[in-house]
């Protein structure tokens, strides 16, 4: 009797002891590991698993298009004077002035001013005031006006006009034919006024 339960404990002992070595020991079945899951993208370039679908980094921003800077000139419009632009229009310049012709013959003033200074008369800074004998000036109605810090040359296109403004300046006007000397301006002393009148007679 006592033989017979020896093996019986023996197979019961070696039993246990398999059990509790199968609860230690993790599974090692290869239907119980699991299985890696690896993702292969897609050779469609259409697919939204494709490398194409694939974000950019978020660490890294997309290059933005370089702003224009503020202080940038306007760039010129297009659209000219046909076009709802405004053209500047500048005032028509005054026509020239038209003196009256002197009289043929009659010497010119800047003639009359080489003849003073060739003859050793003073007559400096001699000045073209022609503008004034016409009605945007004095109004004079003669054809040349040659000034000098000595004296002042008026040149009419005739003689009833020079004889007017000649007795109108009576005393500091001397004339000689369309050609009359003015002194209202000049520190020409009196007894030096001949000598200017005289060169004048010899120009007729």
């Amino acid at each position: 009797m006592s033989h017979r339960i020896l093996p019986a404990v023996a197979l019961i002992m070696i039993t246990v002891a398999v059990t509790a070595c199968g609860a230690e020991e993790p599974d090692r079945s290869p239907a119980a590991a699991p299985t890696p899951t690896v993702a292969v993208p897609s050779a469609d370039p259409a697919s939204p698993t494709g490398p194409a679908a694939v974000p950019a980094p978020t660490g890294e921003a997309s290059p933005a298009a370089p702003a224009a800077p503020s202080n940038a000139a306007p760039r010129p419009s297009a659209a000219g004077p046909g076009a709802g632009g405004t053209t500047e229009r500048r005032p028509p310049s005054p026509p020239p002035v038209e003196l009256p012709p002197r009289q043929a013959g009659a010497p010119t003033g800047r003639e009359v001013v080489a003849a003073f200074r060739a003859a050793g008369l003073k007559a400096a800074n001699v000045r073209d005031r022609s503008v004034d004998c016409g009605p945007d000036g004095l109004g004079l109605g003669c054809s040349e006006l040659v000034v000098t810090d000595n004296v002042a040359v008026y040149v009419f296109p005739d003689e009833s006009s020079a004889g007017d403004l000649a007795e109108l300046w009576s005393g500091a006007a001397y004339r000689s034919g369309t050609v009359v000397l003015n002194y209202l301006e000049a520190p020409t002393p009196r007894t030096d006024r001949p000598r200017y009148e005289k060169v004048l007679d010899t120009l007729r």
